[in-house]
């Protein structure tokens, strides 16, 4: 069977109250619309239809490497006036799966569970109990349990409305009986508009038995109106990832103030402390430490590395047993051996630091490759940018570099060499040598300092 998939993205979220569309709004670092491609794409449709409206060019700017077909809605006339828009592009598929680009929870397995409900029925619908059902349509089934339709809560009387299990809008039908019933439903209702949910209606007055699934928990089908619901749903989705952590062997210091951002994949014995952000795509090896407040980015840490308090690493490579930080910053095409130091205030940038090599203070290195076993003294520079290129840094092992000095790329550093400390270095620094370049230190004892006037 080839199924479409058809995302419902084109309304106006006038109750978040922002001139983004609601569906670009993030949840976990990435657009809300973001998480329903993905899960989309998880059940390998045939093809993914984006029905889009308000703002549309800006959704599509922001999604638009995803491999899917975009329709617009220009007038907004509801959710089955939506799916109208799509069918044109579905026309040779066998089933068609609804979704709604502001429900970004929905997992592939309710996804795969709707689906298999609907194999032998043209027709089937994902509902759920809610503990307050308030603005959800409610299934109606007749004294056999059979579903007869759907009212929506404005066109509902007192009875209908204490009526708990609710239509969450997913449904999976066969795509020439969709194509029919749409054909055949009107805007007789309290809002003017075409409801998707008087299918099921349609379908029962056909005689057609409408199968239905349930999720596997209510956040799956939690939409997102307001600013409000959209803090409710992202810390749901943060705990659901702590917990799968720590069940993986990871252990986090508080699960309630740890956020991922993008994707994190962790070795055993892993410890996370607090306020740490994982942004991209972040690996960890066993026995990382991270400690709290850092903000991580794209980034790879080596077995048994320790990450002090408030760094940021971003786009960098950290070998196994080095120490970064406290207050560090690696930024992109930063590469840490093993065992290697970068203390507090140290700012590295496409740098190459070799294997126990050491940078513990107030420091910054970019583009520069250091080899092995060097010693980096407090308050040194690589003064790679001259205005207009940038120059490289080459450092040979086991230099030591004294405190307080600039190094003017491009410039080596033979291995084994010293730098004075206080150093402004513009020339090749021979290895097994000391070099200096200081100013002649002078004291003038007749000097007096100045006093200030006296006021008269």
């Amino acid at each position: 069977m080839k199924l479409g998939v058809v995302i419902l993205a084109a309304g106006l979220g006038k109750r978040m109250r922002s001139k983004r569309p609601k569906v670009l709004h993030p949840l976990a670092g990435r657009p809300l619309l973001g998480h329903v491609l993905e899960a989309a794409m998880a059940i390998k449709p045939t093809r993914i239809v984006v029905v889009h409206g308000h703002a549309g060019e800006q959704v599509r700017a922001a999604l638009g490497d995803v491999p899917c077909t975009w329709v617009e809605q220009a007038e907004q006339r509801g959710t089955a006036h939506a799916v109208m828009q799509a069918m044109p592009e579905l026309a040779d598929l066998d089933r068609v799966l609804v979704l709604y680009g502001d429900v970004p929870l929905i997992s592939p397995t309710t996804l795969e569970r709707l689906i298999a409900a609907a194999e032998t029925t043209p027709l089937a619908l994902l509902t759920a109990d809610l503990p307050d059902p308030t603005g959800y349509g409610r299934i109606l089934r007749d004294p056999t349990g059979r579903i007869e339709r759907i009212v929506e809560e404005r066109d509902a009387d007192a009875q209908q409305r204490r009526i708990r299990e609710s239509n969450t809008g997913f449904l999976v039908a066969d795509r020439a009986c969709l194509a029919d019933w749409l054909s055949r439903i009107d805007d007789d209702n309290a809002q003017g508009e075409y409801y998707l949910t008087d299918v099921t209606a349609l379908a029962a007055a056909d005689g057609i038995s409408v199968a239905s699934a349930r999720p596997d928990s209510l956040t799956e089908v939690s939409g997102v109106n307001d600013r409000v619901q959209l803090a409710a749903l992202e810390r749901a989705w943060q705990r659901h990832q702590a917990e799968q952590l720590m069940r993986a062997g990871v252990t986090l210091q508080d699960p309630t103030r740890f956020d991922l951002r993008g994707r994190l994949s962790a070795a055993s014995d892993c410890t996370i402390d607090v306020n740490v952000v994982i942004e991209g795509e972040v690996e960890i090896a066993e026995g990382v430490h991270i400690g709290p407040n850092c903000v991580l980015r794209d980034c790879a840490i080596g077995a048994n590395t320790e990450i002090l308090a408030n760094c940021v690493i971003e786009g960098a490579r950290v070998g196994a047993d080095a120490r970064i930080g406290p207050f560090a910053r690696l930024r992109p095409g930063s590469e840490l051996a093993d065992a290697t130091h970068v203390g507090n205030f140290v700012e590295t940038k496409n740098t190459r630091l070799g294997a126990g090599s050491k940078a513990n203070h107030l420091t910054y290195l970019g583009d520069a490759s250091i080899g092995a076993g060097v010693n980096i003294g407090a308050g040194t520079i690589t003064c790679n940018y001259d205005g207009v290129n940038k120059s490289r840094t080459e450092i040979g092992e086991g230099a030591f570099i004294g405190s307080n000095s600039a190094l003017v790329a491009p410039v080596t550093i033979g291995a084994g060499a010293t730098i004075g400390a206080g150093s402004v270095i513009t020339r090749h620094a021979p290895a097994e040598q000391l070099t200096l370049s200081r100013a002649r230190q002078h004291s003038i004892s007749s000097w007096q300092r100045p006093q200030k006037q006296q006021k008269s």
